[in-house]
């Protein structure tokens, strides 16, 4: 039986980063005492938007200790046109560490289990997949339409390897979630996706939805489709059950 939480403790707090930034966050955790997992929900790329806090809050209302990192505490929130140039300048060991404090940091919680989870969408989902590939400390990671996980270029010096060949050394179960009719990525990469996880023997799930493109779970962009949307969070909720809460 799945008990929900109406009473929960929500707000922004602050955490070490590797280089001693505080690190802003969004926290959410059920208010009555008990051990609980917890949960990384990776920002996208335009920052720490409403919806990471809600889904961070919708999180702990199923028992899970969640937090939303800033991941651009040290740069600031990029202008709409600002976005992708912030995104790509931004160093995947900056990142990949500030995510490492994250999961410390909710292990370090007074009611923490000792699992940890972690989500991200678009950009986020794309550091959710490097963040199993790199860590251990994390125990079930969820990819929703990550993109860029096979670059369009080569290296750059934030991005000096493609996530795509980093799946030999993912660590944890993985749900990989896209949408048919999306561009990045596109359902040819996913399948690649599958394809290395099968070549590596990887504890995997996998699903890709029809009429559904990029960003199909963000309630609040005209991207959403509620079909999808609906089954995602349900197959997360069970994905997450089973390896995080057992």
């Amino acid at each position: 039986m799945v008990t929900t939480f109406a009473n929960l403790e929500s707000d922004m707090t602050q955490y070490s980063g590797p280089d001693g930034t505080q690190i802003d966050a969004y926290l959410s955790q059920p208010a009555v005492p008990g051990n609980y997992p917890g949960v990384i929900v990776t920002m996208e790329g335009m920052g720490l938007e409403d919806h990471m806090k809600d889904l961070c809050r919708r999180f702990a209302e199923q028992g899970y200790i969640a937090i939303a990192p800033d991941l651009y505490t040290r740069e600031g929130r990029p202008v709409p046109d600002k976005v992708l140039e912030t995104l790509f300048s931004v160093p995947d060991s900056q990142t990949m560490g500030d995510l490492e404090g994250a999961a410390l940091f909710l292990k370090g919680n007074p009611h923490a289990n000792g699992k940890v989870g972690i989500i991200g969408f678009c950009s986020g989902g794309r550091y959710t997949l490097m963040f199993a590939c790199t860590s251990k400390n994390v125990n079930a990671a969820v990819d929703s339409a990550g993109g860029h996980i096979i670059p369009d270029d080569g290296p750059t010096a934030a991005r000096p390897v493609a996530v795509i060949d980093m799946v030999a050394n993912l660590s944890c179960p993985l749900l990989a979630l896209f949408g048919e009719e999306d561009a990045n990525p596109s359902p040819a990469h996913a399948a690649r996706l599958r394809e290395e996880l099968d070549k590596h023997h990887k504890t995997y799930e996998y699903q890709i939805y029809a009429d559904a493109g990029h960003a199909f779970f963000a309630d609040y962009r005209p991207t959403y489709r509620a079909g999808p949307a609906q089954d995602m969070w349900h197959r997360l909720l069970l994905f997450y059950e089973k390896h995080l809460k057992d």
